[in-house]
Order: C-alpha cells, then structure tokens, then sequence
C-alpha cells in the first residue's frame, strides 16, 4: 500500500512542478502588489491584501487551468468551484493579517507568506480533484487507474 500511495505521489510529479511554477511566480505577483498598495499607495495591510487577492486569483486560475492541470472544458463550473475555494482562501488571508498584523505586530509580509505556504498544501489537490474535474465519477477513476 505504501508503494501504491509513492507511485500515486510520484505521478504526480509533473503537474505539481507546473502548480508550483505557477504558485511561486504568483508569489512575486501577490507580494509585488501588496507592498505596491500597502508602502506606496499607503492602504492598511488588511486592504492591501483584500485588494491584490482579486488579481492574483485571475493569474492562478488561468495558468493552473490551462497550462498546469491541462483543463480545456468550458469553465463555468470550475469558475464556481474556484470562487468558493478562492473565497474560503480570502477569508482566512484577510483574517490571518488582521491577527498576526494588527492586533500582534508580525510583519506583514511575513504573515502573507506565511498564508501562502499553508494553503499551498491543500489548494494542489484541491485542484486536481475538486476545481478542474469534471465529475467525482472521473476523479475516482483516475486515482484507482494511478494506484
């Protein structure tokens, strides 16, 4: 069992190198825009972050979409499913800045990367399995051909 759940992980290789590609670069893109509109546009932390989370989810999704899990269906669904998770990964952003930020002082950039790196473990997968597929019936036949 234990070599099945590796071979599983190791197939996964490919698409994970092209996820995270996508999620470091968007990395520069969410820090680039929050300083510009915390230090130089002079916003509150916790706007600066509301504000750059919209352009950084339009950049994650088209380029997981497309390029990282190869997903050519018409996008209604997966916009829906992604809007959910982005809005679940929106909250808990804004609420981790207002916590760690403004009411016990950590460093904001600290705290974004922070949040970054939390959520880049269950958005993978979530990915795969729940925004970019089509039906649970696919997802379950995909993994048992890849165990």
């Amino acid at each position: 069992m234990l070599k099945k759940l590796f071979n599983y992980f190791w197939s996964l290789r490919e698409q994970f190198i092209k996820y995270f590609i996508v999620g470091f670069s968007g990395v520069f893109l969410d820090l680039g825009t929050l300083i510009i509109f915390k230090q130089y546009l002079g916003l509150s932390a916790v706007l600066a972050v509301a504000l750059n989370q919209f352009i950084v989810l339009i950049y994650n999704f088209t380029l997981n979409k497309y390029w990282s899990f190869g997903n050519r269906e018409l996008p209604h669904k997966q916009i829906v499913r992604y809007l959910i998770l982005a809005g679940i990964n929106y909250f808990i952003s804004v609420a981790v800045m207002y916590f760690f930020n403004q009411q016990l002082g950590y460093d904001y950039r600290l705290v974004r990367l922070a949040t970054i790196v939390l959520m880049v473990c269950w958005n993978f997968f979530l990915y795969k399995y729940w925004v970019y597929q089509n039906t649970i019936q696919d997802t379950h036949k995909n993994i048992q051909k890849k165990l």
